[in-house]
């Protein structure tokens, strides 16, 4: 839980409540959206328009629309069995997955639909979420999945931050400790995936803790700055486009690996 600000709050605590106030409404007009597009989606099932169960993965075109209908929410998604990535690396990471030498060891910025995805395919997930609100919906949704260590970390409000974001809202606020959370797992990690905040700051930090053969998911990679950040790294980009679940228009999710 971020601290309240008190009766007479500096500056910095005016910053970090103004964009958490912002990132507030911002989340709620979402969840708004996301709760008439599942009633849009019951009225289509009930005429049955949409099937009562969702179809699988592998009929994508039927899927994507039915996945239209769970837009900005996470658990609605996570009934489709997919995480909100592209399909292409939705199968790509499956097949990865099915792969790979057990255990296979996972650390993830930004909780929901694809932390139950992965839950049951591998044997260790340490997610960390930002967002407040957010946290107090998925968080009870996670502490049951026995492979999955769940971490609420907040940014805290800061007139300069070390770490910031330049997502809208997130003016005053410090990542440091976000993105930095994923030094208290010892170890290398086969899978990282980055889908929260401070991305770019969050795939430096990954670099190194990556396994040799391991693989980043790095989505909404078509934006410029996260272009930036990964022509930066050392890593070899595999851009997989098109289709995603839940969005009426195309998107990206890049795939990192080491260059051997």
């Amino acid at each position: 839980m971020v601290d309240q600000p008190d009766a007479n709050p500096t500056g910095t605590e005016q910053a970090g409540a103004h964009t958490s106030a912002t990132g507030t409404w911002s989340w709620r007009l979402k969840s708004a959206y996301a709760s008439t597009a599942r009633a849009a989606g019951a009225v289509l099932t009930k005429a049955r328009i949409l099937p009562a169960e969702p179809p699988p993965r592998e009929q994508k075109l039927r899927h994507w629309l039915t996945s239209l209908t769970r837009v900005h929410d996470s658990l609605a998604i996570a009934e489709l069995d997919v995480p909100w990535w592209t399909y292409k690396a939705i199968d790509d990471v499956d097949a990865w997955l099915s792969a790979r030498a057990r255990p296979i060891r996972v650390f993830e910025w930004g909780s929901g639909a694809s932390t139950i995805w992965l839950s049951s395919r591998v044997e260790e997930i340490t997610s960390v979420e930002h967002h407040p609100e957010f946290a107090k919906l998925i968080g009870p949704r996670l502490e049951h999945l026995a492979t999955v260590t769940f971490r609420h970390v907040p940014a805290a409000p800061s007139t300069a931050p070390a770490i910031g974001s330049r997502k809208p809202g997130s003016e005053g606020l410090d990542f440091t400790d976000y993105v930095h959370a994923i030094d208290a797992v010892d170890g290398d990690l086969d899978l990282i995936v980055i889908d929260g905040r401070a991305r770019e700051a969050c795939l430096r930090a990954a670099e190194p803790r990556l396994a040799p053969d391991g693989v980043i998911v790095f989505d909404n990679s078509h934006r410029k700055r996260y272009q930036d950040a990964i022509a930066a790294s050392s890593l070899v980009e595999r851009a997989l486009g098109g289709l995603t679940p839940t969005l009426p228009y195309p998107d990206r999710t890049s795939l990192l690996t080491r260059d051997r």
